[in-house]
């Protein structure tokens, strides 16, 4: 299957193209000239909805698109549909991570259960949609740790791994494990 890739961040699209791949879907990068997509519903499914439609409009093609949130537990599920913003709309990698740190900094790490979901969504220009979900369950370290990975990989450790963060673990470990692993191949069962 042949689809566009409707993220536009580099760190999302290299991931999701390391793990779409030996699944059978050919990627094609978002062409340079369609603008971002505003992401403002209130849910993952329908943020990825979103830029899946908006990119199948645009280009005539199968769009595929995901939208991912950390719902930390101690936080009532912050900061969730705006893991990407929890810092602001500008904010870097390490502002989000910083303010979760801050936001956690008087909770013992047995309180700082979180999730990692992911809703991966293929949209073609016709209407139809196919829709899956990952999750992974974990917890949030309470200093950031590692090198790899993007976004919040440095401070989450899934609870089926061995206690090292996103970040510390290879590629490969990482998709094994992670919520858009899981969403992505949950996805291409049902596309086959």
């Amino acid at each position: 299957m042949k689809v566009v890739l409707a993220s536009a961040n580099p760190d999302k699209a290299k991931e999701i193209l390391e793990i779409v791949g030996p699944l059978g879907i050919e990627v094609e990068p978002r062409p340079a000239s369609i603008p971002d997509v505003e992401e403002d519903a209130d849910t993952l499914h329908d943020n990825a909805r979103l830029k899946a439609m908006a990119i199948a409009a645009a280009t005539g093609e199968p769009a595929l698109a995901d939208d991912t949130g950390l719902e930390v537990d101690a936080l009532d599920g912050a900061p969730g549909v705006r893991t990407a913003r929890f810092a602001g709309e500008d904010a870097t990698y390490s502002d989000n991570v910083d303010l979760l740190l801050h936001s956690l900094r008087d909770v013992p790490t047995a309180q700082r259960s979180a999730r990692f979901r992911t809703v991966a969504t293929v949209c073609w220009p016709d209407g139809r949609e196919v829709a899956a979900e990952g999750e992974v369950r974990g917890h949030i370290a309470p200093e950031a740790r590692g090198a790899r990975g993007f976004g919040y990989d440095p401070v989450f450790v899934p609870d089926e791994g061995d206690g090292r963060t996103f970040a510390e673990m290879s590629e490969a470990e990482k998709h094994a494990l992670s919520h858009r692993g899981r969403a992505f191949r949950a996805l291409a069962a049902k596309l086959r």
